[in-house]
């Protein structure tokens, strides 16, 4: 079978920004614009064709990324609209692991808000290529140099505009391209469908030139034949500026900066226009690089048809007419439906049954998929988000990614002896979608705990506990998931010795423990010498010492970021086994906690609030008295925008008070910060909770 698509053809996309800057709409427009759907859907309608999902649609949010796919000046473009709610955050995680380039979108008045940080640093993280599309011109307040002053200023990023607005707020017309140096308008009867290309207006005319000689000062460095014209001062032509602002958007020195306003169809096919110009195809990436499992070599894939297969599946979910989808970034070779795959994570071969060309919750099926292509697989049923399939003569194993630990929990109950017996296959199913969505069995209690990024995250899952597999939950409180940690240096020694006639067990290890680098988990050294403990039980001692990491002796909660060094012990000849020096191993780390300071943590959230001025000093007054700290409170065009840091267990209940002190005119967004110490007499309350409970139960 022929390939559809030509490698350099193909752009992976993704569209990423704050909340209600203007993703799903973009997203609808350049469906439409590039003919692939006939009718454009409004969020505020509930009728887009991304946000498919009924709590999508009723809350005018998107909370999956979605995939589809389009054409636009003979190019394939694959595109994933993520969410913008900071309690999504591991669906543009996964997203922007395996694209190619990305849309970071902003809003005209709002500007840079704590959400399109988030992202940006994400995709600094992986080396996405990107561009820049400020969005809601026709707002009042919009504001498109301030929105590029605050890009430049928070973003650490060479923002290229190579577009301006033609008006603002209820007066924006349209754009000036200053690649093409042309005034663009939009007909509005048409949808923007119909547009003109004219001679930029006289007192337009200063400014764009100065804007131009900018763009090319910012270009010319990256590009040694568009540099000499423009030192010669010859004729610098529309192909020499895309050819340069290509070549440093694609090295990560340059972000162009387009503009307009989707909702009134005005910019996107210009928006279209620099994608397929400007972001890299599969080929203008680096080759991919992997580990030969069981091997400390490296090997490079690279993105051509008769290369060893290699992909990796990124996102898992449940469809309610094909069953289990696993997307897949193919990054090598090529697969047709029904062949075997290896995945390195599981060691297990699965077979591909299906092969599916996704457009949101819609589907087309594909009889052979290749190198660069993002598609969706029916059958493999083992497979989770960050595994590696690929071939099983040549394996590799590529980077797996990351998620953050869950930082809210709740016990959740079935209401009804049948909820009973289909909940916790129901809970598989969607935490094996979601890596941030734990769920376990509380060994005290007998109840089952979920945890999730935040509360609209757990309230998104429990709504869809019901509506997708039909179960019932009760839902109790929410509650916060603490960590412990710990202030100094100890040793410690765990002997595990039992007797019991016959065979006994012995184990004996000394360690030595300090606090870890934050993030690093546990980092676990041996320095034994002369063989006093047995090389073959030494990741025994380990895993006894990451099991016991899992209660601290503040209040049982997980000790956070350990540095252990195994210094010592001896075994028995006979009674040792790997099961006694695990004990030793947990013995030796509960006792050397005790001694280290040990101290209880809570997460920290950063919060931005925007509202109207009147509201502003009740807001404040509210924060404070949740032991909220006050970072900046900005001016806006049309607001206040007040920064804070807040314990997440003074946040619950927060949108209801926020509502009610405003009279309902506030928004707010909340992201994940750090874990720091609770003060002493927050620590006494939850140790006293904690103790309760064990009491009870």
């Amino acid at each position: 079978m022929a390939r559809p698509n030509n490698i350099e053809r193909i752009r992976n996309i993704g569209i990423t920004a704050h909340i209600d800057a203007g993703k799903t709409t973009t997203t609808e427009r350049i469906l439409f614009y590039a003919g692939r759907l006939h009718r454009m859907g409004e969020v505020h309608e509930g009728t887009t064709t991304m946000d498919w999902m009924d709590q999508e649609r009723e809350r005018g949010i998107t909370i999956t990324s979605a995939a589809t796919a389009c054409s636009w000046q003979n190019r394939h473009i694959n595109i994933i609209d993520t969410p913008g709610h900071v309690d999504f955050t591991a669906e543009v995680e996964r997203s922007l692991r395996v694209l190619d380039g990305a849309i970071g979108i902003f809003c005209a008045v709002g500007g840079v808000e704590p959400q399109s940080e988030t992202v940006w640093r994400q995709a600094d993280r992986y080396g996405v290529p990107r561009l820049a599309f400020v969005n809601k011109m026709d707002r009042n307040g919009a504001d498109f140099f301030r929105v590029l002053e605050m890009l430049s200023e928070r973003l650490a990023s060479n923002f290229v505009p190579i577009q301006l607005p033609i008006g603002a707020g209820e007066t924006f017309a349209g754009l000036i391209d200053l690649i093409e140096m042309k005034s663009v308008t939009y007909e509005d009867s048409s949808q923007g469908a119909k547009f003109h290309e004219t001679e930029i207006p006289e007192d337009l005319m200063a400014h764009a030139l100065h804007h131009r000689e900018k763009m090319l000062e910012a270009v010319a460095d990256f590009d040694d034949h568009l540099l000499k014209k423009f030192v010669d001062g010859e004729e610098i032509t529309p192909d020499d500026i895309v050819s340069a602002l290509r070549h440093a958007t694609i090295a990560l020195k340059a972000v162009p900066v387009t503009c307009g306003s989707a909702f009134r169809f005005k910019g996107v096919q210009r928006l279209l226009d620099a994608i397929v110009a400007l972001l890299p195809s599969p080929l203008d990436v680096p080759e991919v690089v992997g580990m030969v499992p069981d091997s400390e070599q490296t090997k490079a894939r690279k993105p051509e048809d008769d290369e060893p297969f290699a992909g990796l599946a990124f996102k898992v979910m449940t469809d309610p007419y094909v069953g289990r989808l696993t997307f897949v970034r193919i990054y090598s070779g090529s697969l047709q439906a029904g062949s075997y795959i290896y995945n390195v994570n599981t060691g297990k071969r699965e077979r591909v049954s299906r092969l599916l060309e996704m457009h949101a919750n819609d589907r087309t099926e594909r009889r052979e998929v290749y190198a660069g292509d993002i598609i969706a697989m029916v059958g493999l049923k083992d497979t989770t988000t960050g595994d590696t399939l690929c071939d099983e003569s040549n394996p590799i194993q590529l980077e797996k990614i990351e998620f953050a630990d869950p930082v809210v929990h709740v016990a959740v109950e079935p209401k009804t002896r049948a909820d009973q017996e289909h909940l916790h296959a129901a809970l598989a199913k969607l935490s094996d979608e979601d890596p941030t969505f734990k769920v376990r069995v509380d060994g005290d209690t007998g109840q089952t705990v979920i945890s999730g990024m935040g509360e609209l995250h757990l309230e998104i899952l429990t709504d869809r506990l019901f509506r997708e597999f039909k179960v019932g939950v009760n839902v109790g409180r929410p509650e916060v998931a603490y960590k412990e940690g710990i202030r100094s240096a100890a040793t410690a020694t765990g002997r595990f010795v039992r007797q019991t006639g016959g065979r006994g067990q012995f184990g004996h290890v000394e360690i030595e423990l300090e606090p870890g680098e934050a993030g690093s988990g546990l980092v676990f050294e041996s320095k034994i010498v002369g063989g006093n403990v047995p090389r073959e039980y030494i990741p025994s001692v380990r895993d006894g010492i990451h099991e016991a990491m899992s209660s601290g002796p503040v209040a049982g909660y997980p000790i956070e970021d350990l540095k252990v060094v195994l210094v010592d012990g001896s075994y028995h000849e006979v009674d040792s086994s790997e099961m006694a020096f695990k004990v030793a191993g947990s013995m030796a780390l509960k006792e050397g906690l005790k001694r280290a300071v040990p101290f209880l943590m809570e997460p920290i959230m950063d919060l931005e609030v925007v509202l109207p001025e009147q509201y502003l000093g009740d807001v404040v007054g509210d924060l404070s008295s949740h032991r909220a700290d006050i970072q900046g409170i900005n001016v806006r065009s049309d607001a206040q925008v007040v920064s804070a840091v807040v314990p997440l267990a003074e946040t619950f209940g927060y949108a209801t008070r926020l509502r009610s002190l405003t009279q309902g005119r506030a928004i707010f967004t909340m992201q994940f910060s750090k874990f720091r110490e609770v003060p002493r007499q927050i620590k006494e309350e939850v140790v006293a909770k904690v103790q309760g409970l064990d009491q009870r139960g």
